[in-house]
């Protein structure tokens, strides 16, 4: 398609990753979230866990969670951590959310408990308007191997500290953006053959659309209230005053080798 290698390609999308997540990470800071939805998408490096040889566990390959908070007002993904779906995942990224927040907000997370001592250990007790969504599901049939959860067919709003609203207490957008990550990026896709080799590719690939998500694509929920005007999530938070085009994207690789 282009004419160039496939290590060209690839040393391309390292090379522009590593300044995308260098430029978010200096930019995304102060950011006037007031109500935040958290949750964690599976993939997999090189093989699902369960076909990594035992003596090669550990280094890259298998299961790849990536954490994500996404702001319900405007729509910014302020950060995201790539790693299991442990406790320590939990706390390096509720930490580093923490770090990004000029308010006070309300959270919502779904049941998994590593959320609890990550959010308190990141904005310290009653520091954060925080709930869970826990989902009830109902049974499968019996013997039936399934690629996704069973039908949902309740659920809990439980408080956990401060003083959350309970109309808020919601992961309806977090979860719309994950069928939006896994349609926009091949890597995400299931069933394919498409997923990432390398954990190192894999994070600059992430990053790469993570930056293309916040400052180019034009939200049409945002756009709307705006009346026309075609608004990203970045400028929804005052981060950026314009919608990006690729080669602002790409240009980011001058500014970091200087």
């Amino acid at each position: 398609m282009t004419g160039a290698a496939k290590g060209t390609v690839l040393k391309l999308l390292a090379e522009v990753g590593e300044a995308c997540a260098d430029y978010q990470n200096r930019h995304l800071v102060q950011l006037p979230c007031k109500t935040l939805q958290c949750d964690e998408i599976w993939s997999f490096v090189g093989a699902k866990e369960r076909n990594v040889p035992v003596a090669e566990r550990g280094n890259g390959r298998g299961d790849a969670w990536t954490w994500t908070a996404i702001c319900s007002d405007t729509k910014l993904i302020p950060c995201w951590h790539i790693g299991r779906r442990d406790a320590d995942a939990a706390a390096t990224f509720m930490e580093d959310l923490a770090s990004r927040l000029a308010n006070r907000v309300q959270l919502t997370a779904d049941g998994l408990n590593a959320y609890l001592g990550a959010v308190e250990g990141a904005f310290g007790w009653n520091g954060v308007d925080y709930a869970m969504l826990v989902k009830l599901y109902g049974q499968g049939p019996e013997g039936q191997r399934r690629y996704s959860p069973p039908e949902i067919v309740g659920t809990e709003k439980n408080w956990v500290m401060g003083k959350p609203d309970a109309d808020l207490i919601s992961t309806s957008d977090v979860e719309s953006h994950n069928l939006t990550m896994r349609m926009r990026n091949r890597r995400m896709t299931r069933l394919t053959n498409g997923y990432s080799k390398k954990l190192e590719n894999h994070m600059h690939a992430l990053s790469l659309y993570f930056m293309a998500y916040n400052f180019v694509h034009v939200h049409n929920t945002l756009t709307k209230a705006r009346k026309g005007v075609h608004t990203t999530p970045a400028m929804a938070a005052g981060v950026t005053d314009h919608v990006w085009k690729v080669e602002e994207i790409v240009s980011l690789l001058d500014s970091s080798s200087n």
